[in-house]
């Protein structure tokens, strides 16, 4: 079973290509598995049960966020040690769900933002790429593409990230610097039409 991430900052079109790869691979007879590191979290897990099961939420929306996870731009040192916390039981979690779809005789896992994104979110909230110790046991993909992509280019585009130009720029920069130090990324040009660049993945994987 190979394991295939695709990661990327906000907008840069990994669920696209993850879903033409998906789409791809099943029409070659391969038994495929979608997976995405931000809806797997126990963090989103927890969050989702209290807006089904918490009354103030149910009856007023109080408690209810329109932003997703990845969608966050400031945490207090408490909420970065949590997501840390949070990282590491996920890290742990994928682990049995590996095993488990490897006994259910799946070829691929195909992962829409995997845990190096998660890392960059956590590097970009605490203002710092200095390593995180969870990261020592990320299983690592047998394929990892980076889509690399012009922040100005997302911005522009008719679906583009609520976080603003300098989100995306500062997140660019930090999985520019994270592709450099680790030789296993394969990095792949985004601005491009999408035919182009999932012909590119295929040839990749």
């Amino acid at each position: 079973m190979k394991l295939i991430t695709i990661s990327g900052v906000d907008g840069s079109g990994k669920s696209t290509q993850v879903a033409m790869l998906k789409i791809y691979l099943e029409s070659q007879g391969k038994k495929v598995f979608y997976f995405h590191a931000i809806e797997f979290g126990l963090a989103k897990k927890l969050n989702d049960f209290r807006l089904k099961y918490c009354l103030i939420c149910r009856f007023t929306n109080a408690c209810k966020t329109k932003k997703s996870s990845a969608g966050v731009t400031h945490a207090n040192i408490f909420q970065i040690f949590l997501r840390r916390i949070f990282l590491m039981i996920d890290i742990f979690r994928f682990k049995n769900l590996y095993k488990k779809l490897e006994n259910e005789s799946y070829d691929y896992i195909l992962s829409d933002r995997y845990f190096y994104d998660t890392i960059i979110n956590l590097y970009f909230l605490k203002n710092s790429s200095q390593k995180i110790p969870c990261e020592n046991f990320i299983m690592q993909p047998d394929v990892i593409i980076y889509l690399q992509v012009d922040p100005k280019a997302i911005m522009q585009r008719e679906r583009k990230p609520e976080q603003g130009l300098k989100y995306l720029q500062k997140k660019k920069a930090l999985f520019d610097v994270k592709t450099k130090t680790q030789p296993f990324w394969t990095i792949i040009k985004g601005n491009r039409n999408k035919d182009e660049i999932f012909a590119e993945i295929k040839k990749t994987i």
